[in-house]
Formats: C-alpha cells, structure tokens, sequence
C-alpha cells in the first residue's frame, strides 16, 4: 500500500494524498481523517477540502508555519487508521423522474435496452457513496451506481441544467447544485436545495455520508416544494 503523502501547494496550502485510486477504503481513511481535523482545530486553518483520493487543507502562513502544519497533519494521519468514528450519514432525496423534470429518461432506458421503470429501480436501488462535492457548490460526485445505466454524455451540452437536475454521464451520477450549463443525460429532478446561501450552512451534503434517492411523483414533488419555500421541510436522514 502506497503510504501518505504530504506536499506543499504554493505557499498557503497543504495537500495530503491517501491514495491513487478510487476506492471506499480511501474515502473512509480522508473522511477519519476530516473528522479529527473538525474535532481537533487547528487556528490558521481555514479551509479543508476532500477530494477523491486526497485533502486539501488552505491555511494562513502568518498564523501557522508549514512545518509546524506538516507535523500536525502527520500526526492526525497516523491517528485516523485507530480512530472509530461516528456512522455515515444517508440523506434521503425525492427524485421526481421522467417528464419534464426528466427529459433523457428514456434515452438512457434504450442506450441500455431496459425499461423506464427499470432506470427508475436501479436508480433507487443503492444508496451512493458521495466521494467529494464540486464544479459547483454542492455539486455531489456519487460512487455506487449500478453498470446497467452508463450512459454517454450529451454530445452537445445545454446552456442551461435546473437546480436539483439528477444526471448520469459515462458511468457517474450527479444532482446539479446550482442553475447551470451541464451535459449529463437529466433523467429527473429534486425539489431538495442542495445549495442555499439563506441558510447558516449553505451546503446541504457533506462528503463521506450516502445519498438514497426516494422516487416521488409530480404532486408529491409540489407538496415537498411548497414546504422548502415556507422553511417546513426537512431532508431525512437513515
């Protein structure tokens, strides 16, 4: 096994590698390691961000030396392999699928020769592993789903992709955070804000935690709509 790797970035930032490969037992290894820097703050540290395979911590050179951040951050990473942390969180997300809030349904049940229903039921069926949350804010890259719906990217992206647009590209799947240009096949929508910058934590998803997606249909989704506007709804977790 390839052993952690520590580097500069530039002069105020830091990056840890735990891996070179994709895998579950990576994630789990940065998120024990988020989860002590969370519990165990650090002044000068201002921002830590996962990714697939590594941390990135940005930090503030005239409060913390690199030297002194490096041993730190080596002795945390020692810790993170002995150190039981608190069960993953499973957000719960109504998914309206097909129809307008789904427009490649039924392309992507033909690319892979099954029924609408069937993308529906496989969607459902996992719960997704969210490995790290960018292009947007609180756009989640998703592990977990199931080979029989890969499907290619739009070929022409679309100028614009609504908020909460559930996509599938290659053999990812994504929620988009934000209105936005995007080229995933959209198979259906959440009334769910992923990203709302009138709440104390304008993300709503953390990475390391699940994601299951819950179908709904059209009336459900406007009931859970009209809840999010009047600040009633709240997303379950498992």
């Amino acid at each position: 096994m390839k052993p952690i790797q520590i580097e500069a970035m530039g002069d105020s930032a830091l990056r840890v590698e735990f891996g070179t490969s994709i895998s579950k037992e990576t994630n789990q290894k940065i998120r024990a390691f988020t989860w002590l820097l969370e519990n165990n703050k650090l002044k000068g540290i201002s921002e830590c961000v996962p990714s697939y395979t590594a941390v990135t911590l940005h930090y503030d050179p005239a409060r913390i030396a690199y030297s002194s951040l490096k041993d730190y951050v080596t002795y945390w990473c020692e810790k993170a392999g002995e150190t039981d942390i608190p069960p993953a969180k499973v957000y719960e997300i109504p998914v309206c699928y097909g129809g307008e809030f789904g427009p490649d349904l039924e392309k992507v049940a033909e690319h892979n020769g099954v029924k609408r229903e069937e993308v529906i039921e496989l969607h459902t069926e996992n719960e997704y592993l969210i490995y790290m949350l960018g292009f947007t804010p609180g756009f989640p890259y998703l592990g977990g789903m199931n080979d029989k719906l890969a499907t290619p990217r739009l070929a022409t992206p679309r100028s614009l992709v609504k908020a909460g647009s559930v996509g599938i590209a290659g053999t990812q799947t994504g929620v988009y955070s934000l209105d936005s240009p995007g080229g995933w096949n959209i198979i259906g929508r959440t009334p769910v804000q992923l990203f709302n910058t009138d709440k104390n934590s304008p993300v709503l998803l953390e990475a390391g935690n699940y994601i299951q997606f819950d179908p709904i249909t059209e009336t459900q989704y406007e009931i859970i709509s009209n809840q999010i506007k009047e600040g009633t709804y709240e997303v379950e977790l498992k």
